[in-house]
This record gives C-alpha cells, sequence and structure tokens, in this order.
C-alpha cells in the first residue's frame, strides 16, 4: 500500500489564494480523491494546494482585503418578537450577513432565522423587524414564567380545552393551593401577573391585560376580599 504524503500547508500557515490574490489562513485540510484539499478562513470552499502558495514565498501581487465589521443586535437563543406577528414568541436559532456590493453603492444585511415558541415554525426576518423580549441567559426562564400565561390566553379564545378548564377552575387551584405554601403559590402568581404587565405596557396587547385580569381574579379568590391588588 503506498503511504499518503504529507500536505505542502498546515493548518495555521498564511496562504495567498493565487486565482484571486487574496490572503488567508489555513483552517482545515481535507483529503479527497487522492489529493490533498484545504479549508482556508472557515469559508465553504475547498482549494487544491494548486492554487495556494505561502505568502512568504509569493512574489505577485496581493489585493487588499476589505474589512467589515458588523454589531449583531440579537444572538441565538434570544426571545423576540416580530413586527406583524402581535404577541407571538420567537426564539433565535440562527443569522446570517448578506454583504451587497455595487459600483456605487455598499450595504449589509443581517437576516435572523426564528423559531416560534408556540409551534416551532420558522421564520426568517431582518433586525429592525424584531424586538427583544429576554436574552439568552433568562430566556428559558421567562418562557416557564408565562407557561401558565400562554394556558390562560388559549382559554380566553376557546373554551373547548377541557384540560385548559380545569386548570382555571377554582377547584383546581384550591388544589394546587394544598400541595404548596399559600404564600408560594401567591408569590408565583405575584410574578407571572407583574412578568405579563411588563409585556402589556411595552406592546399594549389587549390579550395581555386579559390574562392580567384573570391572574387578579384568582389571587382574589385566594386571598380573599381584603387583599390589594398589585
Amino acid at each position: 500500500m503506498t503511504q499518503r504524503k504529507k500536505p505542502k500547508y498546515k493548518i495555521g500557515d498564511t496562504v495567498v489564494i493565487t486565482i484571486y490574490g487574496t490572503v488567508g489562513k489555513i483552517t482545515d485540510i481535507k483529503w479527497l480523491d487522492g489529493h490533498y484539499v484545504y479549508e482556508v478562513n472557515k469559508s465553504h470552499g475547498l482549494f487544491m494546494e494548486s492554487t495556494l502558495e505561502l505568502l512568504s514565498e509569493f512574489e505577485g501581487t496581493v489585493r487588499e482585503q476589505e474589512q467589515i465589521d458588523i454589531e449583531y443586535k440579537f444572538f441565538i437563543g434570544d426571545l423576540v418578537q416580530v413586527s406583524g406577528y402581535g404577541a407571538d414568541l420567537f426564539k433565535v436559532v440562527g443569522f446570517r450577513t448578506e454583504i451587497w456590493r455595487y459600483k456605487e453603492d455598499a450595504w449589509e444585511d443581517v437576516i435572523y432565522e426564528l423559531s416560534r415558541i408556540s409551534d416551532g415554525e420558522w421564520l426568517e426576518a431582518g433586525e429592525e423587524e424584531l424586538t427583544l423580549v429576554a436574552d439568552a441567559e433568562s430566556a428559558e426562564t421567562f418562557i416557564q414564567k408565562l407557561g401558565l400565561l400562554y394556558l390562560v390566553n388559549k382559554q380566553e379564545k376557546s373554551l373547548k380545552n377541557q384540560q385548559l378548564q380545569n386548570i382555571l377552575r377554582k377547584a383546581e387551584l384550591e388544589e394546587i393551593a394544598k400541595k404548596k405554601e399559600k404564600k408560594e403559590f401567591i408569590d408565583h402568581l405575584l410574578d407571572l401577573y407583574n412578568d405579563y404587565r411588563i409585556l402589556y405596557e411595552l406592546f399594549h396587547d389587549q390579550e395581555y391585560y386579559q390574562v392580567m385580569r384573570v391572574i387578579l381574579r384568582k389571587l382574589e379568590n385566594l386571598a380573599g376580599n381584603g387583599m390589594k391588588k398589585p
């Protein structure tokens, strides 16, 4: 068996892509159809050894490369709302930058790939269409806190879901209160109320206001008429 020859370049070498005259670093090496091919600057394309030359040995003209600095407003895992989709919540699952260059004009577009929390529907949106609700670090906690409120939203639209009706019934709340410390449960509802109040003040969506009223009624039922409203 013929021993495979060693690659001419190694990861980290600074090379010139001779067909373009541009400079980059070797970021990966692959063996393909009996030849070494090289990844440069983590790009999707692969280059043969014959198209590369070490910068230190290159005698041709190196083209000046454009340096682009892009500031991203949102990152993977962030929880956002999208213009035109009401109170629906989406999670950022990816993003990309499209670079446009013309003779007399130039710009960059940042496109975000999103997944709707309620049903996983995929959506693409521009940066200007998004509003941050919670960053990636606090997104899961925020979703968990609002879990009960999503159920309440569905109940306001339709009472056909029997399981949802059971959650909202006084008997069900009293059963939950028996299993937990009453104060802990009331504090939990107050946290939910405050979270939803913030959303209502931000977006003035009547669905948020209706859910706030439901929570208040449940708090009054738990604590009695003598309890002050939040």
